[in-house]
C-alpha cells in the first residue's frame, strides 16, 4: 500500500488546509462554544463536555445526547439515536473512499473525523488537494480543533458565568446552511441542491421527523444519479 502524498512539502499543505478551514473555524468556535455552555448548564462537568469532544466528536449528536443524557435514556436509546442521527455518515465515508486510500496511514483518523463541515471542505476543494494526504489529514485535525477549542471555552465560561441558552441548539443548523451556501456558489451548479431541499420537504411531510434525513438522502442520491445518467445520454 502506498503511503501518504509527499507531493507536496508539509508546510505548504498546512498552510493550504488552514486557509481552507477558515469556515469551519468561525462555525465551529462559536458551535463548540454552545455545545460546552449546554453540557456544563445540563449539570455536567467541564471535563466530560471536553472528553465528548476530543473522543466522540458527533457535532449535532453531542447535542442530542446531552437532552437524552438529561432525560435519563437508556445507552440502547442513546446509541439508536446516534447512528439514526450519523448514518449520513456512511454515504460522506463511501464517497470519499478513494481519496482517503491515497493516506492509508492516516485514514482510521480521517474516517473518525469525517464531519459535515469537513465532508464539505473535502467535497469543494481541487483534486489536487484531494490527492494530498496530508491536506486531508490537516483540515480534519484543524476542524476538530476548532470544535475542541470552542468547547473548552463554553464549558469553562458555563462554569464560572450564568447563561441564558433559550435558541442556542439553531447555532449548529445556521452553519450548515453558510456550508452549503458556500458549496453551491463553488460548484456553480444549483441541480444537486434543489433536488436535496425538494426530497428533505418531501420526506418531512411524509415521514415525519425521525426519518426524514435518511429517507431525503437517499432519494436525493437516486434522483440525482437518474438526472445524471439522462444527461449524459443526451
Amino acid at each position: 500500500m502506498a503511503p501518504m502524498s509527499e507531493t507536496r512539502p508539509a508546510a505548504v499543505s498546512f498552510r493550504r488546509a488552514l486557509k481552507a478551514s477558515v469556515p469551519v473555524f468561525l462555525g465551529y468556535v462559536t458551535i463548540g462554544t454552545g455545545f460546552g455552555l449546554l453540557a456544563v448548564n445540563a449539570g455536567y462537568p467541564w471535563y466530560l463536555a471536553l472528553a465528548m469532544s476530543l473522543f466522540v466528536y458527533a457535532g449535532a449528536a453531542q447535542y442530542i445526547a446531552v437532552g437524552l443524557f438529561a432525560a435519563g435514556a437508556s445507552l440502547g436509546e442513546i446509541a439508536l439515536v446516534t447512528l439514526i442521527v450519523n448514518i449520513r455518515h456512511a454515504a460522506y465515508g463511501l464517497s470519499l473512499i478513494g481519496h482517503f486510500a491515497r493516506a492509508p496511514r492516516a485514514r482510521p483518523y480521517l474516517v473518525f473525523a469525517l464531519t459535515d463541515e469537513t465532508y464539505a471542505l473535502l467535497t469543494s476543494v481541487s483534486e489536487e488537494d484531494r490527492a494530498d494526504g496530508r491536506f486531508m489529514l490537516f483540515v480534519s485535525a484543524l476542524d476538530q480543533s476548532y470544535w475542541v477549542a470552542g468547547t473548552l471555552l463554553g464549558a469553562v465560561a458555563g462554569s464560572l458565568i450564568p447563561f441564558k441558552l433559550d435558541g442556542l441548539e439553531f447555532a449548529l443548523t445556521a452553519l450548515f446552511i453558510v456550508l452549503a451556501i458556500e458549496q453551491a456558489l463553488r460548484v456553480r451548479d444549483s441541480r444537486p441542491f434543489l433536488v436535496a431541499g425538494v426530497c428533505t420537504v418531501a420526506a418531512s411531510a411524509l415521514v415525519g421527523p425521525r426519518g426524514s434525513i435518511v429517507t431525503a438522502m437517499v432519494a436525493a442520491v437516486a434522483l440525482t444519479a437518474l438526472l445524471e445518467a439522462r444527461r449524459a445520454e443526451r
